[in-house]
């Protein structure tokens, strides 16, 4: 019979059990015990998908409401804060816009928004409600806000990865003149023609980070080349129109690999379990379940597009019935509903 690697640990252990050190069997053990499937959630339910918000949802004044009716949310802010070393409420509440928007802040302020829109959906529609998920996905920084809600990552942790995730892309954009541009009304390779012509016309490197949905594209690269984007989306390819984002730089190319190492590093001093549900990768647009695997993806993430249009694709073509969108904006609910107008979600606002 042909054994696998697991089975073997497993046979190991117990063969050693009888003639060597406790500590020797425990060590074989717990080696089995560490080579985790990947394949667990290849077969997911997408019934009831939670979906969070990423970088840009971001809006001074929100979770004030939130803060005051719902004290487990008040809670997380009041941890987070503690963490990071200064009132996080307070910039979201106050701002100001600039400080608010900017990388190093916006990135833990989503992520403590969308866990406090988790805990207000609890409050106000009980336990059952947020066990209902089958699912979880993010928008890019919004995948820590899913692996959190599914109990692979610690709220701390949480905490402590996007500080140092927003921390490391902020100093890499600083490094390099570098923004993003959605194009609006245009199909992904129409989108990409634009950052062929963008690309000769500069001179400098552009190409697409966001695949949202047919008609919404976000493209990153240099400042020159989004620019360039911006003056011949519209009279040379029709675009409707273009819209710059509220981030520091090229997220998701090349342009932030100097964040990488810094990732990794944090990444590697913090433990992720498998999830509790599937949590869809932006990377692969799958769900994973060895949470090796899931720490690689994360790392990879900085640099790689975000496959959100792959991953409404997945849900919608399976048992979905329902997705729930948690934390800050309308942006993912707009996005289904965008790739299907018949698709049923709701929101929780903070």
């Amino acid at each position: 019979m042909k054994m696998t690697k697991m089975t073997l640990y497993f046979a190991l252990a117990s063969s050693v059990k009888a003639f060597a050190p406790a500590s020797f069997s425990k060590r074989a053990v717990g080696i089995a015990r560490n080579m985790a499937s990947d394949t667990d959630f290849d077969d997911f339910s997408s019934k009831v998908s939670f979906m969070f918000p990423g970088q840009g949802a971001q809006f001074v004044g929100m979770c004030s409401e939130v803060a005051e009716t719902v004290p487990a949310a008040k809670a997380l802010f009041d941890e987070a804060s503690e963490i990071l070393g200064y009132d996080l409420l307070a910039r979201c509440k106050e701002g100001p816009k600039e400080l608010l928007d900017s990388t190093e802040v916006s990135q833990p302020a989503i992520f403590v928004a969308s866990m406090a829109a988790v805990e207000k959906l609890r409050q106000e529609e009980g336990g059952e409600a947020v066990d209902a998920a089958t699912c979880a996905m993010g928008l890019s920084l919004g995948e820590y806000s899913a692996l959190c809600f599914a109990d692979a990552i610690s709220f701390a942790d949480g905490v402590k990865i996007t500080k140092a995730r927003g921390e490391a892309m902020q100093a890499a954009a600083d490094a390099v003149d570098s923004s993003m541009v959605s194009v609006i009304g245009l199909s992904k390779d129409v989108v990409s023609e634009i950052c062929e012509a963008a690309i000769e016309k500069s001179g400098e490197k552009i190409q697409i980070a966001n695949y949202l949905c047919n008609g919404n594209y976000a493209v990153s690269g240099s400042s020159k080349a989004c620019d360039t984007v911006e003056e011949i989306a519209k009279p040379d390819f029709k675009a409707r129109m273009t819209v710059r984002l509220a981030v520091a730089g090229a997220f998701h190319t090349d342009f932030m690999a100097p964040a990488v190492s810094a990732l990794e590093e944090v990444l590697a001093d913090v433990e992720i379990k498998k999830p509790r549900i599937p949590v869809i990768s932006n990377v692969d647009a799958k769900p994973h379940s060895d949470p090796e695997v899931i720490k690689k993806l994360l790392a990879t993430q900085v640099t790689s597009p975000v496959l959100w249009e792959n991953t409404m694709a997945s849900i919608l073509e399976k048992d979905f019935e329902r997705a729930v969108e948690l934390g800050p904006g309308k942006v993912t609910a707009g996005i289904l509903k965008r790739t299907d107008k018949k698709a049923e979600c709701s929101n929780v606002e903070v």
